[in-house]
């Protein structure tokens, strides 16, 4: 894929994630009413997009109920401000092994396996827009865990949200997930054009480097829709550098706590800056009507 700046770019907010950070930032969303306001503001300040996950409201862990995914779908459609609703898909597949002389049984604590079914029972439930589907599987810094996904949970999961008419956000962690992607374009689970995004400086991922970024990027089929980011302080310049390269920007804090060196952010704060980045190089910031005809997607009404 050769080098053409993006001028019509959309900006993806990553509301709250399933990471560790609920209390090393007081503006990490936690309940499903404090997950909606965040990414209403978030569409407020220029998103198109809010990608969401939800958490349990007293302790910030990561959850899949159902309840608070209807609850947070709800808010946001309801909402005067409109907006493109991404739900991760992505949790229900986290196995902690036991220690490195006897790893099975497998550690409770930690381990979160669930079948294709009940990975995607809240997208069956709320039926957004867009949902993730993380092609590959890979080890994970933050914890001693296998981010699990296999060919055929993949082909299970991919087909599903086919027939319900979600379309999946391909998350690519590293240059194997998206050669996966293309296959199961070939098969005909996915669709061409796919909707990708390139995850960059997940430890242990594709390093935030330039080279790997373009490895990336030159990965990704002429006819697809690309977006990236980078954790922590290389937010801000990975979207610089995604639009540079013809894409389009994620921000939020899932992947970033911070707006400048002590100085913690809110979602809308990340989203204002990005609007900003856009904007001062040379390109447009799109809204969710433009964002729907170019992915093909179809606006669900309120419930």
């Amino acid at each position: 894929m050769p080098l053409a700046i993006n001028r019509e770019v959309f900006i993806t907010c990553a509301v709250t994630g399933s990471g560790g950070t609920q209390d090393r930032s007081p503006h990490v969303p936690r309940s499903p009413a404090e997950i909606a306001i965040s990414a209403i503001d978030a569409a407020k300040a220029g998103a198109a997009i809010v990608h969401c996950h939800v958490r349990d409201p007293a302790t910030g862990i990561p959850s899949r109920r159902l309840d608070y995914y209807r609850e947070v779908t709800e808010r946001i459609r309801d909402a005067e401000v409109d907006v493109v609703l991404n739900l991760t898909a992505g949790m229900g597949g986290d196995i902690t092994f036991g220690s490195t002389e006897a790893p099975l049984p497998v550690n409770p604590t930690g381990t979160d396996m669930v079948g294709a079914e009940e990975r995607v029972a809240h997208i069956v439930d709320c039926l957004p827009e867009i949902c993730t589907l993380d092609c590959g599987t890979m080890n994970f810094a933050e914890a001693d865990y296998v981010m699990t996904n296999t060919p055929g949970m993949l082909r299970a999961m991919g087909q599903m949200m086919a027939d319900l008419g979600v379309k999946p956000e391909i998350e690519a962690f590293d240059t194997g997930h998206l050669w996966f992607a293309k296959q199961l374009v070939e098969e005909g689970t996915l669709t061409s054009p796919a909707l990708v995004q390139l995850c960059m400086g997940v430890p242990w991922g594709a390093p935030d480097d330039l080279n790997t970024f373009m490895a990336m990027v030159n990965n990704v089929p002429r006819d697809w829709t690309f977006s990236a980011f980078a954790l922590g302080r290389n937010q801000m310049a990975y979207a610089a550098a995604a639009i540079l390269a013809g894409g389009h920007v994620r921000v939020g804090l899932e992947d970033n706590l911070w707006l400048e060196k002590g100085v913690l952010a809110t979602n809308a704060q990340l989203v204002d800056r990005a609007v900003g980045v856009v904007e001062g190089m040379g390109a447009r910031v799109i809204g969710p009507a433009e964002v729907r005809k170019k992915l093909g997607l179809q606006k669900r009404a309120p419930a």
